[in-house]
């Protein structure tokens, strides 16, 4: 092979290294990406619903365990173990800031945005994961049926 090919194949392949490392790199960013996506929208999901839950309530006890009420049915959760009850009681705060952030004066959006930061932070280094991967619940593969 004469020089000038050896060079044009060793570029080639040099581009070639180039477009798998940047591709590699891009996949993973997108993943990145993905999962911020989904777990944005999951947080606005769930605090969709325990607003709705805790906003109309007439006192914070009733406004806490209707949000307590609402995580337990977004997550499935159909019974208790001490797992569960610590998560929903570090949720309290949650809940709390949300009700309050609804009365006329009360707690600015920023109060339910810190609560749900350090719910999310404590989440995470309990249990070593994020919080908003509990909603990653895989759906059994149901056979579909002609009638």
């Amino acid at each position: 092979m004469t020089s000038f090919l050896l060079e044009l194949k060793t570029a080639a392949d040099a581009a070639k290294t180039t477009e798998t490392s940047f591709r590699k790199e891009a996949a993973k960013q997108i993943a990145v990406l993905e999962q911020e996506r989904a777990f944005a929208f999951r947080r606005l999901n769930l605090m969709e619903a325990i607003a709705d839950a805790a906003g109309p309530a007439e006192s914070e006890e009733v406004a806490v365990a209707n949000a307590f009420a609402a995580l337990r049915n977004r997550l499935g959760w159909n019974s208790d173990s001490d797992a569960r009850q610590e998560v929903i009681t570090h949720f309290g705060p949650v809940a709390l800031a949300v009700f309050r952030a609804g009365l006329t004066g009360g707690e600015p959006a920023t109060g339910v945005h810190d609560a749900l930061a350090v719910f999310e932070r404590w989440y995470a280094e309990t249990w070593g994961l994020p919080f908003w991967a509990l909603f990653e619940q895989q759906m059994p593969d149901t056979p579909v049926v002609d009638f």
